[in-house]
């Protein structure tokens, strides 16, 4: 993954009302849900939540399925996995980011 599309993708996620849109398309994974679905959910105006959905496609966060004349939004799993990896990729040196609690001394008395 190259910088721009991760930042593309930052971008996209990072305004609030396009974040609780995305949460909820990927609640729903390969089902998918209808803009009249995400309006009833969230209560974002159709003309925003278009805009919206619009600014999640380009980013390549979502698909868009057409069904006559129905749009079914669903998540882009591999721009995810993508963006974990570009993440995580140098992360902590190579070695393991597991976080280990120091053991707590017992006091003897």
């Amino acid at each position: 993954m190259k910088n721009t599309e991760a930042i593309q993708a930052f971008v996209a996620l990072g305004q609030e009302s396009r974040l609780n849109v995305y949460r909820l398309i990927v609640q729903k994974g390969d089902i998918g849900l209808l803009p009249s679905q995400i309006h009833e959910m969230l209560g974002i105006p159709n003309a925003t939540l278009s805009f919206h959905l619009k600014e999640l496609y380009l980013a390549n966060l979502i698909t868009v399925e057409r069904q006559g004349r129905t749009l079914i939004y669903r998540p882009n799993p591999k721009l995810v996995q993508d963006l974990s990896h570009f993440l995580l990729d140098n992360c902590c040196g190579g070695k393991s980011c597991v976080v280990t609690k120091p053991s707590k001394k017992v006091k003897a008395s």
